[in-house]
């Protein structure tokens, strides 16, 4: 009796999960060639790294975000085996079912026609229909022998289409089962690459570890580095706000101050507050053209371009550690490595040029976009100047040559204000 009550739920997780797996799966398939695109670009850029022959902190960071796409990789196949295992289950579940409504309809078909055997000669239907009383008695004869026949017909239709079904069914599970099989096929070679790419990584951290002192110097410089390409950003930004802030004041009616309201306190003194209180004005709002860019850099979160075509970031922003050594620093943007230096650097958004300096070892471009700030350094060469107002995907400068001497590399900094924030969520996945 509960199995009765469980079959229409089972029918109906079924067909579910027929329908659900196929738009999974498409996403997955999606998802994957995303992944495997990007690899492809890493892989690229290892290669060329791997050619110089010198353990480096570029081609750690390749490994590394290498064995983070493999891991997304098989993550993604794990649950598209996943959504197969499921749906084999509860088509498992589905034939079950077929299959004893077919039992059942077998062995109600056997007894109409065992019924129908058995009195055949007391249903005769000439017999039958001529015995009638009168007219409408034979009429009522003649219809209920054409339902009777319509039953037997349904019952055999019915036996058919469940023989029909449950093939078709069948034939989806070997179909489901052999697609696991392709699938399980290509998750194992991922596991075996990821192994070799592990192997790999461990063998670069060991060769690093034996340079831990170079690094020092290395790492020393570019804290020295970032510290006076953050001075000459804040300089900027500082010398933006206080523009806005001068022009805002020049632009604010002159009226006579109200007098203050003085408020008794409770310790019987007397406390002054400001009629009007307002919040701190936000100066970077101050023009049509400042609101927008803004608005719009804002609701692009994840969709900006990148800044150069064929990248892969190499640094991460904040907190940097090469592992099973005490080397750390902090990256005050993200480190973008490009397969050679010269590539051209682009704007990420619409904005105006409001700073192009040199920074000894490299020039360096600040737009403004509103309330932010997206600063490009590292650049041979820059092809803007202050004042320009550039375009999103705009050329900029070109890339110079990484920190390590093997590709090219551009250092992107995004700021709200003075705040320095994660570029990376911002960019296009």
């Amino acid at each position: 009796m509960v199995f009765r009550l469980l079959l229409p739920l089972l029918l109906l997780s079924s067909i579910v999960a027929t329908a659900q797996p196929v738009n999974e799966k498409a996403t997955l398939e999606a998802e994957r060639k995303e992944i495997q695109r990007e690899l492809n670009e890493i892989q690229q850029q290892y290669d060329q790294v791997k050619s110089q022959k010198k353990q480096t902190l570029s081609q750690l960071n390749l490994l590394n975000r290498k064995i983070q796409l493999q891991e997304r990789y098989l993550n993604s196949i794990n649950s598209e085996i996943r959504n197969i295992e499921d749906n084999i289950y509860l088509s498992e579940l589905e034939i079950y079912r077929l299959n004893n409504q077919l039992d059942t309809l077998r062995v109600q078909y056997a007894r109409s026609v065992v019924y129908a055997y058995r009195y055949r000669s007391n249903y005769d239907y000439i017999n039958f229909i001529f015995s009638a009383s009168n007219f409408n008695d034979a009429l009522k004869r003649m219809d209920y022998l054409r339902t009777y026949r319509a039953h037997r017909e349904k019952q055999v239709a019915n036996i058919e289409d469940h023989q029909r079904l449950i093939a078709a069914r069948q034939k989806e599970q070997l179909v489901r089962k052999e697609e696991k099989s392709q699938v399980m096929s290509v998750q194992a070679k991922k596991v075996d690459e990821l192994g070799q790419e592990r192997k790999q990584k461990d063998a670069v951290v060991n060769q690093l570890k034996s340079k831990e002192r170079e690094f020092q110097t290395q790492i020393a410089a570019k804290k020295k580095r970032d510290k006076e390409l953050l001075a000459s950003i804040n300089a900027i930004v500082k010398r933006e706000i206080e523009a806005a802030r001068a022009k805002a004041k020049a632009a604010a009616p002159k009226t006579a101050d109200p007098k203050p309201e003085v408020k008794a306190t409770a310790g019987g003194g007397s406390k002054r507050t400001d009629p009007n209180p307002t919040t701190k004005p936000t100066y970077l709002d101050l023009t049509a053209r400042d609101v927008e860019l803004n608005s719009g850099f804002q609701n692009n979160r994840g969709r900006l371009p990148w800044p150069v075509d064929n990248g892969v970031v190499t640094s991460n922003f904040g907190p940097n550690k090469i592992e099973n050594t005490l080397l750390t620093f902090d990256n005050p943007g993200i480190s973008i490595s490009t397969p050679n230096s010269g590539m051209a650097v682009k704007a990420v958004f619409d904005g105006d040029v409001i700073g192009v300096f040199n920074l000894g070892d490299g020039m360096a471009v600040t737009i403004r976009h509103g309330k932010y700030f997206t600063t490009y350094s590292n650049l041979t060469s820059v092809s803007v100047s202050k004042g320009t107002a550039v375009k999103t995907g705009q050329s900029i400068g070109k890339t110079g040559r990484s920190e390590e001497g093997d590709g090219g590399q551009v250092d992107l900094i995004l700021m709200i204000e003075t705040k320095n924030i994660d570029p990376k969520p911002w960019l296009r996945r």
